[in-house]
């Protein structure tokens, strides 16, 4: 959501009109749930899917209807069995899609993106609000607000507030991800991470891999003492941990410190052989309460048999973003 509220920005500037489509209900077998997104210009789509195949290809052409009209509209795909075979898909559901139009070098969308980066560079925790109304705004808001506070959570939800129907997505989440170890795999696993939208911070105690070159993506690369990592990262409930030093010891150590920070995710790598050594280890010495160890996935990653520094990335990223989605309630 970061790239696409900086590229609405720059077509806006560029004096080009916009249609943002977004996905704000959905059920059954549907391509993509609430919250996907895409925008689309006088040429077509400029970035983002709702998920492909002939109802993406539909929203594009009413997409383009929103652009000659200039007003904002909601349309429902509803899927019945003859709709499915009409509309030339093999699953069937229903899915409701909102066209907001901005016009070109619009400054209240202008002024939300440069906001939003603003918020996403410090690490805030923010939610996208869409009045879902022919000439509805959007804008951003957080936990301060009193109204919308109780109704923010991690999943997207549609709801009618004052008389308006409002559709509310967290698009930026403080939690980030703390990789200990700056090894090989922590090189494939940070690019990867950042691209599907997760907030990076590389800490290892050899200055040869703690250089920023090292990780395209990286918020920080932290060159620190694994004795003492409360001296140089602040870890919460709603942060990821991956460990990845450079040897059992220094594994160890580090979970002893991060399972009393209590992370939404601890993945250690290494084999099952060596999870029941360092378990026993942290229970006897560090003291660890087995529900404290119960929060580590080791070997972390999903099961995919990968055996290259680049594949054990990809299933590591793929197993946080199923967390992650559990979380937001997907």
């Amino acid at each position: 959501m970061r790239a696409m509220l900086n590229t609405m920005k720059t077509y806006l500037l560029r004096g080009e009109d916009l249609v943002l489509v977004t996905v704000v209900a959905s059920s059954g077998a549907t391509p993509r749930g609430a919250g996907a997104r895409m925008l689309i210009g006088p040429q077509g789509r400029i970035v983002g899917t709702i998920g492909g195949g002939a109802v993406e290809y539909r929203s594009e052409q009413i997409a383009r209807e929103v652009l000659a009209s200039r007003s904002s509209l909601g349309h429902q795909f509803s899927l019945t069995r003859d709709d499915v075979q009409n509309l030339g898909m093999i699953c069937g559901g229903n899915v409701t899609v909102f066209f907001h139009f901005l016009p070109a070098g619009d400054p209240a969308a202008i002024a939300l993106a440069e906001e939003a980066e603003e918020r996403f560079a410090k690490g805030q925790d923010f939610w996208l609000v869409s009045d879902l109304a022919a000439g509805g705004c959007l804008r951003l808001t957080d936990k301060s607000d009193p109204s919308l506070a109780p109704r923010l959570t991690r999943h997207p939800q549609r709801i009618q507030e004052d008389g308006k129907d409002l559709y509310l997505e967290q698009i930026s989440s403080s939690g980030k991800v703390y990789i200990f170890g700056g090894g090989h795999v922590a090189q494939e696993l940070v690019p990867v991470l950042a691209h599907v939208g997760f907030s990076c911070v590389v800490m290892d105690d050899r200055e040869e891999f703690a250089k920023p070159e090292l990780f395209p993506g990286a918020n920080q690369v932290i060159l620190g003492d694994f004795r003492r990592i409360g001296d140089f990262v602040s870890i919460g409930q709603e942060d990821y941990v991956c460990v990845m030093t450079r040897g059992h010891a220094f594994d160890t150590l580090v979970q002893a410190q991060v399972l009393k920070c209590a992370p939404c995710y601890c993945g250690v790598i290494g084999s099952r052989h060596k999870a029941a050594g360092v378990r026993k280890v942290l229970s006897q010495e560090y003291g660890l309460s087995d529900a404290e160890l119960d929060r580590v996935t080791t070997p972390i990653g999903l099961d995919i048999k990968g055996e290259t520094p680049a594949e054990i990335a990809i299933s590591i990223a793929a197993q946080m973003i199923l967390v992650r989605a559990e979380r937001s309630g997907a």
